[in-house]
């Protein structure tokens, strides 16, 4: 059994999938060694056991809104793309989604996935309630407003204090965003105005090569809806953001917008970047075909905050995957830094997207304590070739105290890992409280996170 990308076998003696909470009681109870599996998208060992591998995906896909509350409690097993969905049916929608809509929700939480947007927390940072079996087979139920001392630990806990079984999640309105890519944003831009060009929409993505100083792609994500009392008359919302062709289709008909996009330029452009012509994938020469609709076409929040349509694959999984995390204050000389490696990065690359994030207090969370911009690396499958290159960055991003996405791909020593998280002590003590003898903890875990390996 293999991880989604194949570059993981799993090494467990057994796997299990329960398919009720009193059967996953049951299995916990027997006190092995387990671990829990989520979608499968880590890639590295995060997720393997020493003893049982429990996936949750045969769980009855739970999805229950309380309108009362704004809270939607979902199953571990159900997927965002699902959940989305579901949600847009009965007039919610949450906050902030991944790249990718098929990882689950439970797995991408327990791991600091993020999404994107200058004011977005990390998908976590919508987490109210976790229920989760503890070892001995209890089940636990966590809440953000009478747990609060150790709540920020339990959310993103890399499935070290229980088998998480659901999750209650704070839900918003829903609303519409509509989605441009721009073309060759100049590297002096981007040095010079950071900051207004990823606040300039709800959620911005800057994809590079790392072949030049140049950005290959910007994909903006703006929201259609406007503040109370906002509402801006749709052919000025279209000559400022370069919308004309959206009003003479009707496609704006009846809509509001947020003042504009900022940074748009007379004839559509944006900071000096040229508008794309038609769908682009990230990946230079790749299909479109699964990506979410772009050119400007307003739809449904969970249809275009991810990059990839919920009903396609993206890829095969031939790839690996890196993530580093800086403080959003670094950004700029961070990126400057992997500049002076782009003769080593761009030979095993195949596309890089660089993101920012809200502050959250999550105590495990790579944005804990700090606004941050996520640098990402897709790769080539060859592990010997990028594992040196990963190394490299890593030492490139050192002065800036950069945090590794706990799914992916990394080489950083594990006391240099455990020094960038202030909590870490905390988390370990709550290890201990809810697991003390060490039944969710593999190799990973007690290396990484917990020091005694």
């Amino acid at each position: 059994m293999t991880n989604w990308a194949g570059n993981i076998t799993f090494r467990a003696e057994s796997v299990e999938r329960p398919s009720s909470v009193e059967e996953t009681r049951g299995l916990v109870a027997r006190g092995e060694k387990i671990r829990v599996l989520g979608s499968g998208h880590s890639f590295n060992h995060i997720a393997d056991s020493p003893g049982l591998l429990v996936s949750l995906d045969a769980l009855p896909p739970e999805i229950e809104i309380d309108s009362a509350s704004s809270t939607v409690r979902v199953a571990a097993s159900v997927r965002y793309g699902e959940l989305g969905r579901r949600l847009h049916d009965k007039g919610y929608a949450l906050p902030n989604l991944a790249s990718l809509p098929h990882i689950s929700v439970a797995g991408s939480c327990a791991t600091g996935t993020h999404g994107s947007g200058d004011a977005n927390g990390g998908l976590a940072t919508s987490v109210r309630e976790i229920e989760m079996v503890t070892a001995g087979g209890d089940l636990v139920t966590l809440r953000r407003d009478t747990d609060g001392g150790r709540f920020p630990g339990a959310v993103v806990a890399l499935g070290a204090l229980g088998a998480v079984v659901a999750m209650t999640l704070d839900v918003v309105p829903s609303f519409d965003v509509r989605q441009r890519v721009y073309e060759g944003l100049p590297a002096e831009v981007l040095g010079e105005q950071f900051d207004a060009v990823m606040s300039a929409a709800y959620s911005v993505s800057l994809f590079t090569d790392w072949r030049t100083s140049r950005i290959n792609q910007v994909w903006v994500k703006e929201r259609v809806d406007a503040a109370p009392g906002a509402v801006v008359d749709p052919a000025e919302a279209a000559a400022v953001s370069g919308l004309a062709e959206d009003v003479a289709a009707g496609g704006l008909e009846g809509a509001t917008a947020v003042g504009g996009l900022h940074g748009a330029e007379p004839g559509g452009g944006f900071f000096g970047a040229t508008p794309a012509d038609g769908p682009r994938h990230p990946v230079p020469g790749m299909s479109a075909v699964h990506c979410t609709t772009q050119l400007g076409v307003p739809g449904p929040s969970f249809e275009r905050l991810p990059h990839f349509r919920p009903d396609f694959t993206p890829s095969s999984g031939e790839e690996l995957q890196t993530e580093f995390m800086v403080p959003r204050r670094h950004a700029v000389a961070a990126f400057r830094a992997l500049g002076e490696i782009r003769d080593r990065i761009a030979p095993v690359l195949q596309i890089s997207e660089i993101r920012t994030i809200a502050a959250d207090d999550l105590w495990l969370s790579p944005s804990q304590g700090r606004d941050t911009v996520a640098f990402h690396f897709t790769w080539i499958k060859d592990p010997g070739a990028v594992t040196p290159v990963v190394t490299a960055i890593e030492e490139r991003l050192a002065p800036f105290g950069a945090r590794p996405h706990w799914g992916k791909v990394f080489t950083l020593e594990p006391g240099v890992l455990r020094s960038r998280y202030e909590r870490l002590d905390d988390f370990a003590a709550l290890a201990r409280h809810f697991d003390p003898r060490g039944v969710f903890a593999n190799e990973f875990v007690e290396r990484y996170v917990l020091g005694r390996a």
